[in-house]
């Protein structure tokens, strides 16, 4: 059965996956806009699964941190649908956390030999220091509206885990300027502003365009990450290629 599935999978065009995301974001979109809380609470955590149904029957290589990050970030969103619950919503966060904490790692191993001169340096820590600034702003002004301590304790950190991420994958996208690196880079951005607009919805000033816009980003983060995933399984096709042809040719 599950032959079947993926021997029909792989015949379905390659815009399938991205036709099945937009018909959630529509329903999502949807729910939003007439405050259907259930429906949103349903679709919110299909995206993940989706995509890594899609990917796991087109035979695609993930790396490991990278379906960490997928496993972390689907518990998360599940478990953030249950709102009556600060225990529940505590754990919700940390998972995200985790989730964040496992693509610092996925991108940290591929900075294999940093090459960067004096200046590009000073530059990526004046970058680093205004955005812990601009969050420990936003941290400062949101921790009086979040009633749980511990909430605030995992927003501090996940703030920590964002900036280290985006400060990591410009290092890598400086150092080896590829394709992979870009796409993860923008990846992790959208999953930052994505995260920022959450609080604020849901701590600070709700207004529906930033739930809406906080989806939207969070999707096209998925999409991202799915690109990345496709460019990585290309250029390790591209190396097996080359590998098969300089043993052909010794024979």
């Amino acid at each position: 059965m599950i032959m079947i599935l993926k021997n029909w999978i792989n015949k379905l065009p390659n815009n399938t996956f991205l036709c099945v995301l937009f018909v959630l974001m529509l329903v999502n979109v949807f729910a939003i806009f007439s405050g259907n809380n259930l429906l949103q609470q349903i679709i919110k955590p299909l995206f993940v699964p989706v995509f890594f149904i899609y990917l796991l029957l087109k035979g695609k290589q993930v790396n490991t941190w990278v379906l960490a990050f997928l496993l972390f970030s689907f518990t998360g969103d599940v478990t953030s649908n249950i709102t009556n619950s600060f225990m529940i919503l505590n754990i919700s966060s940390f998972f995200y956390c985790l989730s964040y904490l496992s693509l610092i790692v996925a991108v940290a191993k591929r900075i294999k030999k940093l090459e960067l001169d004096k200046v590009i340096k000073t530059y990526l820590i004046f970058v680093f220091l205004i955005n812990a600034i601009l969050l420990y702003i936003l941290f400062d002004l949101i921790k009086y509206y979040i009633p749980d301590s511990v909430e605030v304790t995992l927003f501090a950190v996940k703030s920590i885990a964002l900036i280290v991420l985006a400060f990591v994958s410009f290092v890598d996208y400086l150092n080896s300027e590829t394709k992979g690196s870009i796409l993860f880079l923008i990846m992790v951005l959208c999953f930052a502003f994505s995260d920022v607009l959450h609080y604020i919805s849901v701590y600070y000033l709700y207004n529906w365009s930033f739930v809406l816009l906080d989806r939207v980003l969070h999707v096209v983060g998925l999409l991202f990450l799915f690109n990345y995933i496709k460019e990585r399984n290309k250029n390790t096709d591209n190396i097996k290629i080359k590998a098969n042809a300089f043993l052909n040719s010794l024979h």
